[in-house]
C-alpha cells in the first residue's frame, strides 16, 4: 500500500501535524475486510496488530497523520475556528481504479482543535457510524466508510463512564463547506485559492476546463448535494446534526452522530438531542442543504467575478438551482418507490395522498413501501397497516389503475420496487441493542449480525425477518446523542 499525501501539501496553517495519542490495550472488534480488499490494503492478519494499527498506537510507513482545520455554521451559528478535536487523518491512498480516498481515526485524542475535549470517543457512538455508514453504503446513497473499529481498553467520561473506541473510516475526502469558511472567515483569498483550486482538482476535475470553472466547481457542489439530500429523504434517513462543518464538498454523507431512520412517517420527525428547535427535522434537511451551500456561495464570491454584485448574482442564479434539482431527483425516487418508471405530476400527487394517510395512521415508512412492492398482486398485507381502510382501499385502486399504463408487468414492477424500497434499514431499537450489549457486557454478537443483516437490505431474508419489524411501543428509540 502506498499513501500519495497530497492535503499536506497545502500551506501549514490548513492543518496540524499531529500522532495519535496512544492508548493502553486496544482490541479489535471488527475489520471491514471487504472495504479493505477493495482499497487494496496490505494488512497485518494478526488481529492484536490490526488492533495497533487501527487504535494508532502504530503508524504504518508513508502515514503523514495530521488534524485537519476548518469552521463551521453550527445549529445557524458560526464559529469560527472547529477543526478535528478528535480524529486524525493517517493518510490518503489511491486505488486500483485510480480512486483517491482519505483513512482517518475518529476518537483518537486530543488536537490543537478539541476546545478543552478528551479528544476520545465512546464506543456507542463508534457502532452507531459503523453500523449507518455501511448500511448507507449498501443502499446506494453516497457515504463515508467504516473500515475498522478497536475498543481501547480506557475509559472516556461523559455524563457517566464509558468504554472507548476508535473508528477507522475512510472518504473521498473530508473537506467540508467549514473548511471554505475557515479561510474566508480570516479573509485569506491566497489561501481560500488554494483551497479551491485543489478542490476542484480532486473532486471536480471536469470544470477546471469550464470559462468560469469556480462557477461550474459551484454549481457541481449543489448538485451533489441536492442529489443526496433526495436520497437521504426517500429512505426517511435524518442526519440530525447538518453544520456546514459536517457538509462534504464531495457530496457524501459524513459525521454520523444523533442519526436516525424514521419509524413511522413523520415529516417533522427529529431524534437528536441536541435539536431542540427541530432545524434539522426530516422535513427541513432539503432547505439546510441549501442554506449549507449559501454559505459556501459566499465563500467563492471573490473568484465568481471581479465585481461583487456581478459575483453575488452568478451565486444566487446558481444556488436558486438547488431546489428545483432536489425536487427532480426526489420526485424521481418517490414515484419510483410505488413503482412508476418516470416522475409526473399525477404520479407525485399520488405519492404525497399515501404520504398523508401514513401520517395520519401512523404508518412505518420503510415496512409500508417494503409491503407495497408485493401489492401489485397482494394487496392484504400493506392495506392491514393502515386504519382508515377506506382511504387506504382507494389510493390501493387508483395506483393499480396507474400501474396498469405502465409499459411493463405486474410483476416487473413489482421487481423494481423491492430493488428501490429495502426490507431492512437501520433500526433505531436495534442499533440501542447492539449498544447496549457491547457496552454493558462487551458482547458484540449483535453488532456484527446487525452489520451482516443491513449489508444486503433489499434481500428478503426470511431467517433475520426479526431486523426487519419496526418497534414495538416499549423499544421505541426517542432521542439519540452525539459522542461528543
Amino acid at each position: 500500500m502506498i499513501f500519495d499525501n497530497s492535503y499536506t501539501q497545502l500551506p501549514n496553517h490548513f492543518f496540524q501535524r499531529i500522532s495519535p495519542v496512544a492508548v493502553e490495550k486496544p482490541s479489535l472488534i471488527r475489520l471491514n475486510t471487504p472495504l479493505a480488499d477493495e482499497l487494496g490494503l496490505q494488512l497485518p492478519d494478526n488481529n492484536q496488530q490490526l488492533a495497533e494499527l487501527f487504535s494508532g498506537n502504530v503508524l504504518m510507513e508513508g502515514m503523514d497523520p495530521i488534524a485537519q482545520a476548518y469552521a463551521g455554521h453550527q445549529f445557524g451559528h458560526f464559529v469560527h475556528q472547529l477543526g478535528d478535536g478528535r480524529a486524525v487523518l493517517l493518510g490518503e491512498i489511491v486505488t486500483d481504479q485510480g480512486k483517491r480516498c482519505d483513512i482517518q481515526l475518529k476518537g483518537s485524542g486530543q488536537t490543537a482543535f478539541s476546545r478543552n475535549g478528551d479528544g476520545r470517543s465512546p464506543l456507542g457512538p463508534v457502532i452507531r457510524e459503523y453500523v449507518v455508514s455501511e448500511a448507507m453504503h449498501a443502499l446506494g446513497i453516497p457515504t463515508a466508510r467504516a473500515l475498522a473499529m478497536v475498543s481501547t481498553g480506557e475509559t472516556v467520561y461523559r455524563e457517566t463512564p464509558l468504554p472507548g473506541a476508535i473508528l477507522t473510516r475512510m472518504a473521498a475526502s473530508f473537506i467540508r463547506v467549514g473548511t471554505f469558511e475557515y479561510f474566508a472567515a480570516r479573509n485569506d483569498l491566497k489561501a481560500l485559492r488554494t483551497l479551491v483550486d485543489y478542490t476542484i482538482k480532486r473532486h471536480y476535475p471536469e470544470v477546471a476546463k469550464e470559462a468560469s470553472p469556480v462557477a461550474h466547481f459551484f454549481r457541481a457542489v449543489c448538485n451533489a448535494q441536492a442529489q443526496l439530500l433526495a436520497q437521504w429523504m426517500c429512505v426517511g434517513f435524518i442526519h440530525g446534526v447538518m453544520n456546514t462543518d459536517n457538509t462534504a464538498i464531495s457530496g457524501e454523507t459524513i459525521d454520523y452522530g444523533p442519526c436516525a431512520f424514521m419509524d413511522n412517517y413523520n415529516p417533522a420527525q427529529v431524534f437528536s438531542s441536541i435539536d431542540h428547535t427541530g432545524r434539522y427535522a426530516y422535513n427541513q434537511q432539503p432547505l439546510i442543504a441549501q442554506w449549507n451551500m449559501g454559505c459556501l456561495g459566499g465563500c467563492l464570491i471573490p473568484f465568481l467575478h471581479k465585481d461583487e454584485q456581478s459575483a453575488k448574482a452568478i451565486g444566487e442564479d446558481i444556488l436558486a438551482t438547488f431546489t428545483p434539482t432536489f425536487a427532480h431527483h426526489y420526485r424521481t425516487g418517490m414515484c419510483a418507490k410505488i413503482g412508476l418508471a418516470s416522475e409526473s405530476d399525477h404520479g407525485f400527487a399520488h405519492v404525497k395522498r399515501l404520504l398523508e394517510i401514513m401520517h395520519q395512521d401512523h404508518v412505518d415508512f420503510t415496512e409500508s413501501f417494503r409491503l407495497l412492492s408485493n401489492a401489485t398482486t397482494d394487496t392484504p398485507p400493506f392495506a392491514s397497516l393502515f386504519s382508515s381502510r377506506k382511504l387506504i382501499d382507494q389510493w390501493v385502486a387508483d395506483w393499480q389503475a396507474l400501474l396498469d399504463q405502465e409499459a411493463r408487468t405486474r410483476a416487473e414492477v413489482s421487481q423494481s420496487m423491492r430493488t428501490t424500497n429495502p426490507a431492512y434499514i437501520p433500526r433505531n431499537h436495534r442499533i440501542e441493542e447492539a449498544i447496549r450489549a457491547a457496552e454493558d457486557h462487551g458482547n458484540f454478537t449483535f453488532t456484527h449480525r446487525l452489520i451482516e443483516v443491513l449489508s444486503t437490505p433489499y434481500a428478503d431474508q426470511p431467517n433475520h425477518h426479526e431486523y426487519r419489524k419496526p418497534p414495538e411501543p416499549s423499544e421505541r428509540v426517542l432521542q439519540t446523542f452525539c459522542g461528543t
